[in-house]
Order: structure tokens, then C-alpha cells, then sequence
């Protein structure tokens, strides 16, 4: 049992259960009942995902400052309530159930799933 980190609208590997969409905005041009079937997502949860303000100022990073400027801004919205017990709820089911959360971003390096991926390491999720 685990928790995937993984691009939305890609494949879904054998095995990986629900699908969590982290993202802000859903997915332009894409009707509402294709969601799962096209690959995005089961369960769009934009509380996972930064604020609008802070999708900007990462789409704008163009240097490893500003790029760690963000992470350090988006570990901080994670720190209120609802996030995270969102986070440690995650990372508990992970050591029972197999699921994916993921976003829309080419580079996971540079995407607040990377971050994700950290803070739910951190809770001790199962991550595969």
C-alpha cells in the first residue's frame, strides 16, 4: 500500500488507485464526467494546491531563489489546520490503501507536488 506522486492527465499505472487532483483550476476543455476517464483525476481537492498567488509566483520562478522563495510561502499554507490534517490523513492511508495525488505540471521538480512528495515523506507515508 502507498501513495503515488504523479502527473495528472498521464497514464495511470496498475495499481494506483484513486486519484487525487492537488491542482487550483481543473482542466480546460475537458467535460466534468471525463475527469477520470481521461486520466486527470477521481477527486479534484484544490486544498492541497497553493493559492492562486502563490501558482503565480511559481509560474514566474525563473531563478533557484525564487524557486525556494515559493516552496518555503507554500510549506507555510500547508501549516494551517486543514491542510494539514489533510496531510497526516493522507500519509496514515497510505500505509493501507494504494492512491495518487498529482497536478498538471510537466516537471515535477519544479511543481508543488515535489513539495507534496516532502511533506507527506516527512508525516511517514508510504510513498512508492
Amino acid at each position: 500500500m502507498s501513495v503515488r506522486i504523479v502527473r495528472l492527465g498521464t497514464q495511470r499505472l496498475p495499481g494506483e488507485g484513486v486519484r487525487i487532483g492537488a491542482v487550483r483550476h481543473l482542466p480546460r476543455g475537458v467535460r466534468k464526467e471525463r475527469y477520470a476517464a481521461e486520466d486527470w483525476f477521481d477527486v479534484w481537492y484544490p486544498e492541497l494546491a497553493p493559492s492562486a498567488a502563490l501558482v503565480t509566483q511559481a509560474r514566474g520562478a525563473q531563478t533557484e531563489a525564487e524557486w525556494r522563495a515559493f516552496v518555503t510561502a507554500f510549506r507555510k499554507e500547508m501549516e494551517a489546520s486543514a491542510p494539514r490534517r489533510t496531510l497526516d490523513l493522507l500519509a496514515a492511508l497510505s500505509h493501507g490503501a494504494d492512491f495518487s495525488v498529482g497536478c498538471t505540471c510537466a516537471d515535477e521538480a519544479r511543481c508543488h507536488r515535489s513539495v507534496l512528495r516532502a511533506l507527506l515523506a516527512e508525516r511517514g507515508a508510504a510513498i512508492a
